[in-house]
């Protein structure tokens, strides 16, 4: 298998998967949502699993291929699913704070990453894919010359890469937004908490007015953010703080929820 033809499969399962992901969250949420941690349409996490799996049918040596019994095929692709699930959601809170999925709320979940119903549904979803759909692929795939490959692929990673950069620089600046303003928060609250020590009873209330001055203003900030943050906040389920305060704000959240707040009236 060439590089051009894995990298072109690549993005086009993730395409796929995209797919997926937006129909199901679509129709659960009773309004389109575009899924995915980028701006284009496609989720990787997807392509790199699927990929891995046609790589394995191709030359794993009788690990898994359409011949392989049924359970067989599921066991390993609802292993391997929660394995690259659990393995993405971890990367991704430790590098950027936040979580793009949160199975918290259902049941035979690990720390929220992956849960048991969800990991079936990909080990069934394994069974199809390496059944019926792969063997398709692979028919049409060698009937499409190298050069179309090389040129799709270059046109494509182009792409790719355009994305990847914009949503990292993008949500870099966020981010960067994000934890200036939890940053004075706590730096404000410490400053009040010893300047009215003395009177305990003055600072609930002082804390309760300078959260809702920061609330205030992260209701403006909401409603300044361009479309790129606006689809990273919308795709964004949870943030999790990069550092332990006292006094926190939870500013991540607070934003996101002042962004829903915009969206609801809006459509009033």
């Amino acid at each position: 298998m060439i590089v051009s033809e894995l990298l072109v499969l690549f993005i086009f399962y993730s395409f796929l998967g995209w797919i997926w992901e937006t129909v199901y969250c679509t129709v659960q949420n009773g309004h389109f949502q575009s899924r995915g941690f980028l701006f284009g349409p496609v989720c990787p996490i997807y392509g790199f699993s699927i990929l891995t799996v046609q790589l394995l049918c191709r030359y794993g040596r009788g690990v898994i291929s359409p011949d392989t019994p049924a359970w067989k095929v599921f066991l390993i692709c609802a292993a391997g699913s929660a394995v690259v699930e659990y393995s993405t959601s971890w990367y991704l809170e430790k590098r950027f704070h936040a979580r793009w999925w949160d199975y918290g709320n259902l049941p035979l979940n690990l720390n929220g990453r992956i849960c048991l119903p969800v990991t079936l549904c990909f080990g069934a979803g394994g069974v199809v894919i390496v059944r019926y759909i792969l063997p398709v692929f692979e028919k049409t795939g060698s009937r499409i010359p190298p050069l179309a490959w090389e040129t799709l692929s270059l046109v494509l990673m182009a792409l790719f890469a355009a994305d990847f950069a914009l949503t990292e620089a993008e949500l870099n600046s966020l981010l960067q937004r994000i934890e200036s303003v939890e940053n004075e928060f706590s730096s404000r609250a410490e400053n009040l908490y010893t300047a009215v020590a003395g009177t305990p009873q003055q600072v609930g209330s002082k804390l309760k007015g300078l959260e809702e001055e920061f609330r205030s203003r992260l209701y403006s900030a909401a409603s300044g953010l361009n479309v790129r943050q606006k689809h990273i906040m919308k795709n964004i389920r949870s943030f999790r703080p990069g550092k332990v305060y006292r006094y926190s704000l939870h500013a991540g959240q607070k934003l996101k929820e002042a962004l829903a707040q915009i969206r609801r009236a809006g459509r009033r």
